[in-house]
């Protein structure tokens, strides 16, 4: 089963990542941020379906600032745990792909999004939803919901047998704070004085990954686009 449920996830990512892509708007002079940018790979993929080559990243681990900075991207280190280190206005597109589930301090993320956006500007938010069919399977077993797993730095998996990566100890910044969803993430975007929403949903357990893109509020994956 856990072999099964590992092969669907990763089908289920790839789609994710499509619809992050198909919710961009190409625009060269485009100023893009990325929250959360690991080695700079993906941001180099959303920028270039942008077209743009005015990117920032932000990322927390040491390590990686070399690598981003090698991709040709302004990197700058960060754990989000803080006011973003920019002036108001100042980005065209804000992006952060399962990154928001991660964040202590949720609105003060928001906030400082919509802060340094131009007006009319975009932000893109990928994360998993509370709400998807395997976190209710979860949930009427008496389990964890799977996107719940990872809360204690000494365990992954706790609470659910069948949770991926089960037992494995993890870093603080992996631990999940705040799942959303559906009707929580828009309106959590609507009261932060987001507007123009749309949601796309990838990811369907144990069903095909396609599935999640008709039914959104019960997909593994959600992703919001929502303006300035």
């Amino acid at each position: 089963m856990k072999k099964y449920l590992f092969k669907i996830y990763d089908r289920a990512v790839e789609l994710n990542k499509r619809n992050i892509l198909d919710l961009l708007d190409r625009n060269p002079h485009a100023a893009l941020l990325d929250l959360g940018c690991d080695n700079g790979e993906w941001t180099k993929t959303i920028a270039s379906k942008i077209g743009t080559e005015d990117i920032t990243g932000i990322e927390m681990v040491d390590e990686r600032i070399p690598e981003i900075s090698g991709r040709g991207i302004r990197a700058i280190k960060s754990d989000l745990t803080h006011a973003l280190p920019f002036n108001s206005d100042c980005f065209d597109v804000v992006h952060a792909n399962q990154v928001i589930e991660h964040v202590a301090d949720v609105n003060l993320f928001a906030s400082e999004i919509h802060r340094v956006l131009k007006p009319n500007g975009y932000v893109i938010v990928s994360t998993e939803n509370g709400s998807s069919w395997h976190n209710i399977f979860a949930s009427i077993m008496g389990w964890q919901i799977f996107s719940m797993t990872n809360v204690s730095t000494e365990c992954i998996g706790l609470g659910n047998p069948w949770a991926m990566h089960r037992g494995e100890s993890a870093l603080p910044s992996w631990t999940h704070k705040t799942i959303f969803n559906y009707r929580g993430l828009v309106e959590f975007f609507q009261i932060h004085r987001f507007t123009g929403i749309k949601v796309e949903g990838a990811g369907y357990h144990p069903l095909p990954p396609q599935l999640g893109k008709l039914d959104v509020r019960h997909s593994h994956f959600l992703t919001l686009k929502a303006f300035k």
